[in-house]
């Protein structure tokens, strides 16, 4: 194998691709990555047999051929080359030569056939859509993602195909996300994405205006991307039945300015650390919130007006953290709260529509 490439592409798709191989591994090749020259093109591969990125460009193939090279020491040494143009060239022996301007370095690979091969995804049920709306999906559900492993599949987000429209759910047992947007294909799915695969895709996605495909199989997920292809396998289990976790019912409905009511909490929340817990509590009114917080440190009192028809008081405690990642994942000027008392979820959605809807948990008051 031998070929000549601009550097800065080469850098790029390395630190892209090495996002997916093995940090140890008792295989040497999971800890590399895989470079495949044919025809024209350069094909980039990692993979953890979890979680695997590839990616092709069109560079000058003077040979073709196919090694496995260190991730680690391969992405370090072409970042830090002093040339615009590298050059690369597996010998027989399967020392890597890595040339450019006055460097020069040889790294000692791994054959091709002991990288493992990546899943073959079957059954495959396809759907296309826009970058950016995938991209504020996976932002406004990634967050509430579960980081505990006692119910695994709750690590992951729920992905759901009904009446052609896509819905986005994350649960984490105090608060739930939920995304949703129409799509153009008729069809009906359901599959849970780990959230370590959804950090990646999102990293991925580009500024640039194009669409990304989306293709599920039975037990693997693949996201095709401006040159990028990542595959990954799916969790198994019973997601939660999270319609039944949404109150229908409420005794009071508050449109506020979100970034008033973050900023409110923010400040209030100065006064609690991770060894000075304890949870923020809003007073809902008709004109006003009064927030609060009371930790051994001290007190913290502010205001935030808002807007209800309801002319009663409703007192609720949360934890700051998760309010506070709610809101700030809301992407809309204007929140609608509703409530249905002291111990009920809190209910977040956009002033007007349903495209998110947002559960917090409250925290019993200490009497």
């Amino acid at each position: 194998m031998k070929f000549i490439c601009e550097k800065e592409k080469l850098v790029e798709a390395l630190t892209n691709v090495q996002r997916a191989v093995s940090q140890r591994s008792t295989i040497a090749a999971l800890e590399g990555i895989l470079l495949k020259t044919e025809g024209s093109n350069l094909t980039l591969c990692g993979y953890n047999t979890e979680l695997g990125i590839t990616t092709k460009f069109e560079i000058s193939v003077q040979k073709e051929g196919a090694v496995v090279l260190n991730a680690h020491f391969l992405t370090d040494i072409i970042r830090k080359l002093s040339g615009d143009i590298v050059e690369i060239e597996s010998q027989d022996n399967l020392v890597v030569r890595i040339v450019s301007g006055a460097s020069k370095f040889e790294l000692l690979g791994i054959n091709a056939e002991e990288f493992p091969s990546l899943p073959s995804v079957e059954s495959v049920s396809s759907f296309t859509m826009p970058v950016d709306v995938l991209k504020s999906m996976i932002k406004q559900t990634i967050f509430a993602v579960s980081e505990m492993d006692a119910k695994p599949v709750h690590t992951g987000t729920l992905f759901e195909i009904k009446d052609k429209t896509l819905t986005l759910v994350s649960v984490d047992g105090y608060r739930l996300a939920l995304r949703q947007e129409a799509i153009k294909e008729d069809l009906e799915l359901s599959f849970v994405v780990p959230g370590k695969t959804l950090r990646e895709v999102l990293r991925l996605l580009p500024e640039k205006e194009e669409n990304v495909t989306i293709s599920a199989g039975m037990r693997h997920i693949i996201f095709s991307v401006n040159d990028y292809v990542v595959i990954s396998r799916l969790l198994e289990g019973e997601f939660i039945d999270y319609k039944s976790t949404i109150p229908e019912k409420s005794k009071m409905e508050v449109n506020i300015k979100t970034d008033d009511f973050l900023n409110s909490i923010d400040r209030v929340s100065l006064l609690i650390t991770d060894r000075l817990k304890s949870p923020v509590k809003c007073i809902f009114s008709k004109d006003s919130v009064h927030v609060s917080c009371i930790t051994p440190v001290g007190k913290a009192d502010d205001e935030v007006p808002c807007s209800s028809k309801t002319k009663e008081e409703l007192e609720i405690a949360f934890n700051n953290k998760y309010m506070s990642d709610a809101l700030r994942n809301a992407e809309t000027d204007e929140v609608k709260i509703t409530l249905s008392g002291p111990l009920s979820p809190i209910k977040i959605t956009a002033k007007e529509g349903n495209s998110f809807v947002f559960i917090v948990l409250p925290v019993r008051i200490k009497s």
